[in-house]
């Protein structure tokens, strides 16, 4: 099993190019419909103090504490946290960053009203380890909300069908149930050919858990599952941005919201 470290290696190596394809608009199911999913279901959290785990560049960080909680971020990549901390600069938010894994948060037990996680456990190794955590920090009756790539589409083994025309169909997907670690290499399909010329693909880590695997996990820990959603883009959003009219056809994202019990 991949180490925390060795993920957070690759994480580095990304950081720079995500933060610039993302920064011009290229994470167009981030901004077209995953990240505006999340936010439509997050609870109020005016007021209460959050935690988000995987912060990357501070982007959806950001759109948290504008709604006006008091946010605690951390990543893994120290390239991350330096652009998180500068847009921090240029508009305050008082938001607190700091340079972490998620495996031994720190933090003190039941310090934190919510904890967020936008599109990052999935990149984790250890991942009960990492709820167990989030569960420790929670105080009693708060909420983690989660999103992550779907478990049934995000395989090394997944292939688009295509009709006759060549428009895509349905997703092929195979070996669901292996659990497997794999390295993913791509780039925001969205970027212009210049762009991919002049930064190097992503090389993302991945470690798979069938939606079982996942849910048991939470409740394991001592959570109660609350609220699920599996984003896509509405029609208008496919017709007017036909780059994400594919998530119509299979699942690309879930979010997960739960609870820790007061007990």
């Amino acid at each position: 099993m991949m180490s925390s470290t060795e993920a957070g290696r690759y994480w580095e190596e990304n950081a720079e190019a995500w933060t610039q394809l993302s920064r011009r608009g290229y994470d167009v199911c981030r901004d077209l419909f995953n990240t505006p999913a999340f936010m439509r279901i997050l609870p109020d959290v005016n007021g209460l103090r959050g935690l988000d785990i995987g912060c990357g560049d501070g982007h959806n960080t950001r759109l948290v504490a504008a709604r006006g909680a008091k946010m605690t971020a951390f990543d893994i990549a120290p390239t991350f946290i330096r652009y998180a901390v500068e847009a921090e600069r240029r508009q305050p938010l008082a938001i607190g960053y700091l340079h972490a894994g998620a495996h031994y948060l720190p933090f003190a037990a039941r310090q934190f009203d919510f904890v967020v996680a936008f599109m990052s456990l999935m990149d984790m190794p250890e991942q009960e380890q990492v709820v167990a955590e989030i569960h420790r920090i929670l105080k009693p009756d708060a909420f983690f909300q989660f999103s992550i790539s779907h478990p049934f589409t995000d395989h090394p083994y997944r292939q688009w069908i295509s009709d006759e025309t060549g428009k895509r169909v349905a997703m092929a997907v195979r070996d669901y149930f292996d659990n497997r670690q794999y390295i993913d290499e791509w780039t925001f399909g969205a970027a212009p050919k210049e762009l991919k010329t002049r930064y190097k693909p992503f090389k993302t880590p991945y470690f798979t858990k069938t939606l079982s695997q996942w849910l048991n996990m939470l409740i394991e820990a001592g959570f109660i599952l609350e609220r699920f959603e599996e984003p896509c883009a509405d029609e208008n959003t496919a017709r007017d941005h036909p780059e994400v009219a594919d998530s119509r056809i299979a699942p690309f994202f879930l979010i997960v919201r739960c609870r820790k019990t007061t007990i």
